[in-house]
């Protein structure tokens, strides 16, 4: 069960594709995040939803949100997908331990060993103000990021 609104979201340091560490805490009281768990790079469902957060960015942007994409894929896979898809998105590597901080968060799958689709956004002040997750091979539709984006003003 992925956590619900109004818990607090636990704290993370995972690499980004290029190795440069990031955290939850350097955001806190900076601008809110939409930290998207995808189960693996490169799979059809999941490049499906890289390409339309990048072609939506705009949309977080308006509500001040900076979006991570995470995955239990190496830094080095995150890497090139993110150069064969050309995005620009910031992709975080969950590979050690192995899927660690989507397990924090209710959305690892321990016996199939990846990231369910599961979706948090987090506040300013760390709190999650919205979280919805699919069925596996479901994409999350963009109508879900918009509605959780609005939880961002009912503070």
């Amino acid at each position: 069960m992925i956590l619900d609104a109004g818990a607090i979201a636990p704290e993370f340091e995972l690499p980004d594709q290029f190795g440069a560490p990031q955290r939850l805490a350097d955001r806190r009281g900076v601008r809110p995040v939409v930290l998207v768990f995808v189960p693996f790079a490169f799979s059809r469902t999941c490049t499906g939803e890289l390409r339309e957060l990048a072609a939506n960015v705009a949309m977080f942007d308006e509500a001040g949100a900076e979006v991570l994409v995470a995955s239990v894929d190496a830094k080095y896979a995150l890497r090139a997908w993110a150069e064969a898809e050309d995005v620009r998105l910031t992709l975080l590597s969950d590979f050690w331990p192995h899927g660690a901080v989507a397990a924090n968060y209710g959305a690892f799958d321990a016996a199939a060993g990846f990231a369910r689709r599961a979706t948090f956004v987090i506040g300013d002040d760390g709190v999650i103000r919205s979280s919805f997750a699919t069925a596996p091979g479901e994409p999350r539709p963009l109508s879900a990021y918009r509605e959780a984006l609005a939880a961002l003003d009912r503070r």
